[in-house]
């Protein structure tokens, strides 16, 4: 399988690699970084202040050629009546995107001893994980640790571990 990592903004380079690292480890696939993808100024709601996820997603499917396609951006993005969210994928579908804004809070619950950059890393490598086990067809697991896990907020982010549990992993294999 190959993913297509498409970044949308600016992306940090060490947000990249650590996308593409967890991708290759959990997933053992393919992975190519396209350089950085100019934000849809149709994206943008006003009202709101944030980005539409579906937006991105439509940006990243224009650019990415992979089997399966994952957008990074540090823009704050929303979907229907949610205030805000971590990600977007369509299920079983080739397109998906994460927003590393919210991921950066300092508040990790009091879960890890790890410096800030560490925290915020294995942040993103959870989410970019979760978002491309929705493309294979993964929905919300019930295990609090399964890189599955439905996670509302950063705390239940760090809770949870990079990797699929043993359900999980035999639904993609």
């Amino acid at each position: 399988m190959l993913v297509d990592i498409v970044p949308v903004g600016e992306v940090t380079p060490r947000v990249k690699r650590e996308a593409s690292a967890a991708l290759r480890l959990v997933y053992d696939c393919d992975v190519t970084v396209h350089d950085d993808q100019p934000i849809p100024e149709t994206a943008y709601d006003a009202g709101r202040d944030q980005y539409r996820a579906e937006d991105l997603i439509e940006t990243v499917g224009r650019v990415g050629g992979g089997e399966k396609n994952i957008g990074i951006t540090s823009q704050d993005l929303y979907y229907r009546r949610r205030n805000y969210v971590f990600g977007l994928a369509y299920l079983n579908g080739s397109g998906s995107v994460i927003s590393t804004h919210r991921l950066r809070t300092s508040s990790d619950g009091g879960v890890s001893t790890k410096p800030a950059i560490d925290v915020f890393a294995d942040r993103v490598r959870k989410e970019v994980v979760h978002e491309i086990g929705h493309t294979l067809g993964l929905e919300h697991c019930d295990n609090s640790k399964c890189v599955m896990s439905f996670s509302p907020t950063v705390r239940e982010v760090d809770v949870k571990e990079e990797n699929l549990c043993g359900t999980c992993s035999r639904l993609v294999r």
